[in-house]
């Protein structure tokens, strides 16, 4: 699984001592090759962190060798003493593995505000390039964790076997994305260039990780990679290496909101009958946003009117007497108004569905979202204490 499941890449997860509480901090994932092609997204949060202003740098040059990667610490709105830091970070990669620094991705995780400790993080790529294993996925995926309480991996084969698509991700909190809300290493052994890596990659972040909408915060650190080391020896066909893409994006994506931070139900918001896709998305992340929505989603209350609320803060195209709601496949809400009998909705279950029905066109879009908690509250009052 994760990282390594492709030819042609190694990995490795260290303790580094970062973390105050010795688990496992700093993870390296390095491209052998023979190509090192790499496209990449990032947050649009206009705060960015010092690695993502670094590796939207590396990214445009097509090729990333390796990517360097710690948790404890976000390393964002430390001035440029941050960014030396996160310069300094590559360029020790590169001399220990003998690579050029424009061609290594960093990326980390963790509190704002904070510089990292560079006496550890540094002997600490030594030690994870010493750990480098075709084998060391999962300890990589372990080791980028910060309020995860699992690691999440996925991968999808080709249909006829010749090629792998790979990743691992994290993320549990700030899970509200302008594109991509956590950090994603995928991999690829497929013989594809960086334009068609980009393409692949942007197509499957707008339908996966870019509609996970835990809590409506953007981080300041998104970084979703896509490296392709050509080890198969195989040329993809186009359409199929894009649906591989989606499928690990698809799957990290729903491995996030099942781990989200606090969470006790992942909501499905299906919104359909729209005028646009753009107008769907728009309704689906007023709905996941809608804090007393997810409240009631909590108490496994079927609350209906507090879905249309959501939907007459958009400016999507509708008639208030023309839409319809249904909580787990019951139609709760008709043209407006009062439908099928609430009690009718079983909401024991962890998956909520909630489906609105615009009536303005033919256009649909899914948005996952998860209720909010005590725990959730619990969990970010003491984030940095």
């Amino acid at each position: 699984m994760s990282v390594t499941a492709a030819k042609g890449f190694t990995a490795s997860g260290v303790a580094a001592g970062i973390k105050e509480n010795g688990n496992p901090d700093l993870a390296l994932v390095v491209n052998n090759g023979p190509r090192l092609a790499a496209a990449g997204v990032f947050t649009s949060n206009r705060v960015k962190a010092a690695p993502v202003l670094w590796s939207e740098q590396v990214v445009s040059g097509g090729q990333i060798s390796a990517v360097v990667l710690n948790s404890g610490g976000a390393n964002a709105c430390t001035g440029p003493l941050g960014f030396q830091d996160t310069h300094a970070t590559a360029e020790k990669v590169a001399d220990v593995l003998g690579h050029s620094a424009g061609e290594v991705a960093v990326a980390s995780t963790g509190l704002i505000g904070i510089r990292l400790p560079m006496d550890a993080l540094l002997p600490g790529v030594d030690k994870a390039v010493a750990a480098l294993s075709p084998h060391g996925g999962e300890k990589a995926a372990i080791a980028i964790k910060t309020t995860d309480t699992v690691h999440k991996t996925a991968v999808v084969r080709s249909p006829d076997g010749a090629w792998t698509v790979g990743g691992m991700a994290k993320g549990a909190g700030m899970l509200a994305p302008g594109l991509a809300t956590m950090l994603v290493v995928l991999t690829t052994d497929a013989d594809v260039a960086a334009p068609e890596l980009d393409g692949a990659l942007r197509a499957a972040t707008r339908t996966t990780f870019d509609r996970v909408d835990s809590d409506g915060c953007m981080s300041t650190n998104d970084t979703v990679l896509l490296l392709a080391s050509g080890a198969s020896g195989t040329v993809p066909d186009r359409a199929e290496f894009a649906e591989a893409v989606r499928a690990v994006c698809d799957d990290l994506a729903r491995q996030l909101i099942g781990d989200a931070e606090g969470a006790s139900k992942d909501i499905r918001i299906e919104v359909i009958g729209a005028a646009t896709e753009d107008d769907a998305v728009e309704v689906g992340r007023s709905i996941a946003r809608n804090n007393l929505l997810k409240c009631a989603i909590h108490g496994e209350d079927p609350n209906w009117g507090r879905v249309l609320s959501a939907i007459g803060t958009t400016s999507a195209a509708f008639e208030p007497d023309q839409l319809n709601v249904a909580i787990n496949d019951v139609w709760v809400c008709k043209n407006g108004s009062v439908g099928e009998d609430r009690e009718l909705v079983d909401m024991r279950y962890r998956e909520v569905r909630i489906t609105a029905d615009l009536s303005a066109g033919s256009a649909s879009a899914v948005i996952w979202a998860n209720d909010l908690t005590a725990d959730y509250v619990h969990e970010n009052s003491a984030y940095s204490s």
